[in-house]
């Protein structure tokens, strides 16, 4: 499998296959972001998510891939650290606003970011017509937001708090799209950087959560809570295993402008969901988003 998605890379066959990956990845990032901002807690939905992350990706790291080189391991200790300051402001944000006003600020402030990080790192150039797709897809995506905001009932202390935190996450987003499309190539084999990632960076948020757990005076139930933790987690390993390979196989820009569409399934989950509208306007700016990501990937 190693071989074949290395010979895949940089070819118009792994483009399209990156492609694919990135919107099934999209898909999936949307479904996880409902899940941690749910019902439950997001502190503990997280740390539920990320208990389960650990535990089906332990034995793949010990027994099924190699093992990482020293330079590997120190790859991924950074990579802990990024996600794990990008898990806190998502957290931080969901606690203090509505999941359709944080989400499209996380999402559409990362594509501008990260595409001139890949242009700085790994020497990725858009054309003018790309860098118009980019501005359409971030665009609608930061309206969809201030168009949200204004059903929003919370005191604006909190607001301003919770959309700090959301361009807080945003800026981590590209951070950490393009750190771990550094580590994954750096890798001998991606699959050892996936199952060593999923279970490095998942070790933090199950002890905040169950320290959280135990603060609670009426804590929930223990049951739900695991069932929600382990779907978040087979999601997760579709999300953000799903990103990290379109990264390896084509261009990190590219991948990240097209998972941004995750917005407009987001949209869709908030709907259906989470009982929250979404009207004329709204559609129309999801249809704006999602031909800014046409416009990225035709423009090439």
């Amino acid at each position: 499998m190693t071989e074949w998605l290395a010979a895949l890379a940089g070819t118009p066959e792994g483009a399209r296959l990156a492609t694919i990956l990135a919107l099934v990845s999209a898909f999936a990032h949307a479904v996880f972001g409902a899940l941690q901002k749910g019902r439950h807690d997001p502190w503990l939905s997280r740390g539920s998510i990320d208990f389960s992350i650990f535990v089906l990706a332990l034995p793949m790291a010990l027994f099924l891939v190699p093992w990482p080189t020293p330079a590997g391991f120190a790859v991924l200790l950074g990579a802990l650290v990024i996600h794990f300051f990008y898990k806190m402001a998502m957290a931080l944000a969901y606690t203090r606003a509505a999941y359709t006003v944080v989400y499209p600020v996380v999402r559409g402030s990362g594509p501008l970011a990260t595409v001139a990080a890949a242009a700085l790192i790994f020497h990725e150039h858009f054309t003018l017509v790309q860098w118009l797709g980019v501005g359409c897809l971030s665009g609608g995506i930061l309206a969809l937001a201030g168009l949200n905001l204004r059903g929003v009932t919370l005191g604006r202390a909190a607001l301003r708090a919770g959309l700090g935190y959301a361009l807080i996450g945003g800026l981590l987003v590209a951070l950490y799209t393009t750190y771990d499309a550094f580590g994954i190539r750096l890798s001998a084999s991606p699959f050892t950087f996936l199952a060593w990632f999923f279970l490095i960076t998942a070790i933090d948020f199950p002890i905040i959560a169950a320290l959280r757990y135990r603060r609670m005076s009426a804590p929930p139930a223990p049951g739900p809570l695991l069932a929600r933790g382990f779907l978040g987690a087979v999601i997760a390993f579709v999300s953000f295993g799903g990103v990290m390979l379109a990264t390896y196989l084509d261009k990190v820009g590219e991948a990240a402008v097209l998972r941004e569409t995750s917005t407009v399934f987001a949209a869709g989950i908030g709907w259906l969901m989470l009982g929250e509208r979404v009207g004329a306007r709204r559609a129309g700016l999801m249809c704006l988003i999602a031909l800014g990501a046409v416009i990225v990937e035709m423009g090439g």
